[in-house]
Formats: C-alpha cells, sequence, structure tokens
C-alpha cells in the first residue's frame, strides 16, 4: 500500500479536471442467469437511449462518503451498496431486501412498489425506513463488487462508478417469479426494462440494434463466458445445478486476478485510432488515482466507435497481446503514454492561468 493510500488521500485535482460523481450500479442476474438492462429515455442528460445496468448517484441519505480528493472516496463502502440497491428498486421495481423474519426476499404487490417507487424517487420517504416499515432490510451483504468505472478526464460529465453484481434466488416452487419482473420507471429516466442472457445483449449491440457503451459491453463480455442463460419463453429450461455451477465460475473468476476484479478500477483510453475505430486502453485506474496502486485490466483493451456524442458502434473486446502483435509496439505505447502525461500537465498549466485570470488564485 502506497503512503498516499494509508493517509487517504491523492493530489487534488486540477482546476480544469471535472469532478467524478459517485454512482454504483447493479449487475442483476435472474433466475435463470440472464442480466438485466434498462432503456435509457432519448432525452436524457447521459447516455441518451442506450441500454444500461440499473444504478444512478449516491444520495447523502444512503451513508457518508469521503472528500473529493480523498482515494477512498473511489472504493467499495455502505454508500455505494446502499446506493445502488435504492437505485434498482426506483428503477426496475425490482426490491433487492430481505425479510427480517424469514431472510427470504421481501414480497410487495403493485400497489405497494409503486407507492415505494414514486415517494423514494420524490423524496417523500427515506429508501431505509421505508424498507423497515415493511418489515425488511436492505440486502447489501449479498452485492459482490465488480469493478469500478471513471470516466476519462476529457469527458466533462463524469462518474465514479462502483459496479456489483447480485443474483436472484434459482427457481424454485416456493418463489413467486413475478416478483422479479422488472418494468419502466414509466419514462421518467428509463423506457424499458427486460432480462436477457448476456450473449444476447451482445448481439444485439453489434447488429447496432441496442446502444451499449464501453463499461456494460464489456462487462456482459466478461459475464457471457460463464452465465448462458435461457431465453425466458423458450420450452428449454436450464438444470438449477447448471445455473449454479455457472454463477460459481463467475464468482470464482471475480474473485481472481491481480488484482481482483472487485478491487480493479478501470478509465479508458485510447491508445490507437484505426480509421473510425479506437482502440482503448483498460489498465489505468484515472486520474484521480494516479499515484496509487490502484489499476485496471491489463490484459485486455477494447475497440470502439463513437458516433456523435450519444452512439456507439463496432464495440470488441480483444486480448492486448494480440493487439500488440497487429502493429502497436511497446515503443509507441511508451510514446503514446508520454504524450499523455504532456497533455495532462498542459491541462493543468491552463487551469491555474484561468484561475489566476479570475482571481481565484492569489501567489
Amino acid at each position: 500500500m502506497s503512503d498516499q493510500q494509508r493517509k487517504g488521500s491523492s493530489p487534488k485535482p486540477s482546476k480544469s479536471l471535472p469532478i467524478a460523481s459517485p454512482s454504483a450500479s447493479i449487475l442483476l442476474i435472474s433466475a435463470n442467469n440472464e442480466i438485466l438492462l434498462l432503456r435509457r429515455v432519448n432525452k436524457s442528460s447521459s447516455f441518451a437511449s442506450a441500454n444500461v445496468f440499473p444504478g444512478g448517484h449516491i444520495d447523502p441519505e444512503d451513508g457518508p462518503l469521503p472528500p473529493q480528493g480523498d482515494v477512498r472516496l473511489h472504493q467499495d463502502s455502505p454508500a455505494y451498496r446502499m446506493g445502488a440497491i435504492r437505485e434498482c428498486f426506483e428503477e426496475s421495481g425490482i426490491l433487492l431486501a430481505k425479510s427480517l423474519n424469514n431472510s427470504s426476499l421481501l414480497q410487495l404487490d403493485d400497489r405497494e412498489r409503486d407507492f415505494g417507487r414514486h415517494a423514494i424517487h420524490n423524496k417523500e420517504v427515506g429508501f431505509q425506513d421505508w424498507v423497515k416499515s415493511l418489515g425488511g432490510f436492505p440486502d447489501t451483504e449479498s452485492l459482490h463488487p465488480f469493478t469500478r468505472w471513471l470516466t476519462p478526464a476529457n469527458i466533462p460529465k463524469r462518474f465514479s462508478t462502483q459496479m456489483y453484481l447480485y443474483f436472484l434466488p434459482l427457481a424454485h416452487p416456493g418463489i413467486p417469479q413475478a416478483l422479479h419482473i422488472p418494468t419502466s420507471d414509466g419514462g421518467v429516466e428509463h423506457t424499458e426494462a427486460e432480462f436477457l442472457p448476456a450473449s444476447e445483449w451482445l448481439s444485439l449491440a453489434q447488429a447496432d440494434k441496442i446502444i451499449l457503451y464501453p463499461p456494460q459491453f464489456f462487462l456482459l463480455s466478461l459475464i457471457a463466458d460463464f452465465l448462458k442463460g435461457s431465453v425466458s419463453s423458450s420450452a428449454q429450461t436450464i438444470p438449477s445445478e447448471t445455473l449454479q455451477a455457472q454463477r460459481d465460475g463467475l464468482l470464482g473468476f471475480v474473485r481472481s486476478g491481480d488484482p481482483p476484479w472487485g478491487d480493479k478500477c478501470i478509465s479508458p483510453s485510447p491508445l490507437k485510432k484505426d480509421g473510425k475505430r479506437l482502440l482503448m486502453g483498460l489498465d489505468e485506474p484515472g486520474p484521480e488515482l494516479e499515484g496509487t496502486s490502484r489499476r485496471g485490466d491489463t490484459e485486455r483493451v477494447m475497440w470502439v466507435q463513437f458516433k456523435g456524442k450519444e452512439s456507439t458502434s463496432g464495440l470488441k473486446v480483444a486480448w492486448r497481446k494480440d493487439i500488440m502483435g497487429e502493429g502497436i509496439s511497446d515503443q509507441e505505447n511508451k510514446e503514446y503514454l508520454e504524450t499523455r502525461r504532456r497533455e495532462r500537465d498542459s491541462r493543468d498549466e491552463e487551469g491555474l492561468r484561468r484561475a489566476l485570470r479570475g482571481g481565484k488564485v492569489k501567489l
């Protein structure tokens, strides 16, 4: 552990670096090992029309967070977990809360669910108080950290997003599966909510039928190697033993690596441009964590093509060693990283000059 990590602080972000807002998302796994995605409204201020995991900003009621400039702000904590479960309920109607009586997921009727979503979204009632009034508690302990993502520094609207896995109970005669059917929030933030196998979401994105951004595409690509899922309308069903084995395999993978996937922090950075396609590195943790031991995935890269401000195409995950053999030498990579360092230094200097001109900094 570095000295900065022990002290819980990092170099203050430059004046020109947009703040990364704390947020959390859940990769919600259905009883059939399918993944929930929500489609954002087309007028959303971020990720318009894209398919995303349920999640959103951390609210003060979710719990305390370290201040901006403290590296601990970008670590898993109770506030991120509470915010993830609250946002999941607001956006999908699925309440990840257990009963105080038997530790099974709380069962809500439509009236209770609709009231809770509306009242919590409009700050008419606190989420934790409402769950407690139902005789339950948010199931934060069943969340499995699965990477953190820091928006690149060149994007004005930035997030520090903690991703989690959550496994809904496998199909069982005593569990009404209707309780786990997602619904949209009525068009407030989303227009659709659906469970599909990870591989099917990826196929839809590759066919340009849906919009996925790099974090969603990358994590779905990892999951697809383990969770095969089954289309809900299919006559074929997968034995529960097989579904559980798939989950065990995924959890084993999440706990592997150096660092484990639960501790990885990824801030995509451009490595190479090939026509309209951009090759993104996934190893850097982001400017807020420079100088710490945090890092992302050093083994994989992503191809992506941005179409305007709110759309992507041509996403593909590849092994870094294979791509390096296709024209990116170690020396080219070092030269690129040095160029990026100079750009960051220049950005810092420009931010200081603007602050001096505005009288915000006195020497």
